[in-house]
């Protein structure tokens, strides 16, 4: 895959596209955006454009550059994240702490050992650090002083749907490039047109992710719809709990159950205000929402949408997963 697979990202690429042209691709970059809408993605394009053994600015996707770069195995290009293995003498010495997401200074140590060695066979080496908000104050000092004075034969990174948790000194020595998420409109068609979903699917994939291609696409061959309607019944319809949808120990499942319940009342508050019942993410329910509509005071949808935010709050703090639930519907049911 490459350049003209990345949708929705035009002005982006022709941007990274012009840079590469005109030799200006160098240093550090930070990609900024949505989860889901193609960063990381056009990082290893890149890696593949500059690399290609037959083409210039283009990546051929046949030549063995481009082959490996797909398939993780080049020896030049660098996929850094919180599970990257670090060598353990790169580890000694350190007092940097984090959890289990963090990047810490081993990670950054790492990278530059490599990145003073010459390219093993690639036109130039590439470090693409995925979610580098999450390098810890220790590996950030270690990086900005990389930036400061990279090596010309390589390419530096950076991944983000959260710069504002950067350094702005690191943010400050890399050319930023945003990538925003589609307009929903034009996600549904696409759904609809190039992968063959009917429209009620295209159209609450299309809403529920917000426009960020990648997650929609992550979630076609799922029973997504299945489980939101699940979502829905079990607690934001029923006066008890009903967790039968969800397995209460897996966190992500429970999440997800959250994330539902934050659309459909979402739906609602925005429907009592006018918007047009088509717009609507869970639209496959249209007349159950005029209902709630009815039903519910702005008052109350306030204090239910809270509710539900500090669920999915305290859902990072390792409270019992069917104790929250309980608690929540005990809320939506005064409501």
């Amino acid at each position: 895959m490459s350049f003209k697979d990345i949708l929705g990202q035009e002005n982006s690429i022709n941007q990274l596209r012009s840079h590469i042209k005109e030799e200006r691709l160098e240093g550090g970059y930070l990609f900024t955006g949505p989860d889901g809408v193609g960063k990381k993605f056009t990082a290893l394009t890149i890696a593949k454009a500059i690399n290609c053994q037959e083409q210039d600015s283009e990546p051929c996707e046949i030549c063995p550059a481009c082959k490996k770069i797909n398939s993780g195995q080049h020896p030049d290009i660098h996929l850094i994240d919180a599970d990257t293995p670090v060598d353990s003498e790169l580890k000694e010495g350190s007092a940097d702490t984090g959890g289990s997401e963090a990047l810490k200074i081993g990670h950054v140590r790492q990278l530059q050992k490599e990145i003073s060695l010459r390219p093993y066979e690639a036109k130039r080496k590439v470090f693409i650090i995925d979610n580098a908000h999450n390098l810890t104050p220790a590996a950030s000092n270690a990086l900005l002083k990389i930036l400061e004075e990279p090596p010309k034969m390589s390419l530096i990174i950076l991944v983000t749907d959260k710069p504002a948790r950067l350094f702005k000194t690191i943010v400050s020595r890399c050319k930023i490039i945003k990538f925003p998420a589609l307009n929903r409109k034009e996600l549904e068609e696409v759904l609809r047109k190039d992968y063959g979903l009917d429209s009620s699917y295209a159209h609450f994939l299309a809403y529920f992710c917000e426009g960020r291609i990648g997650k929609a696409l992550a979630l076609k061959d799922t029973d997504i719809l299945r489980e939101k309607n699940a979502a829905i019944d079990d607690l934001a319809l029923s006066t008890e709990i009903k967790a039968g949808s969800v397995d209460l120990k897996d966190r992500e499942a429970v999440r997800g159950y959250l994330n539902v319940l934050a659309t459909w009342f979402r739906d609602i508050c925005l429907l009592k205000t006018g918007m047009p019942a088509e717009e609507a993410i869970n639209s496959d329910r249209g007349r159950e929402l005029a209902v709630w509509a009815d039903k519910l005071t702005f008052a109350q949808l306030n204090s239910v949408m809270d509710a539900v935010s500090d669920s999915i709050l305290y859902l990072e703090r390792n409270i019992n997963t069917k104790l929250l639930l309980l608690n929540l519907g005990a809320h939506l049911w005064k409501a």
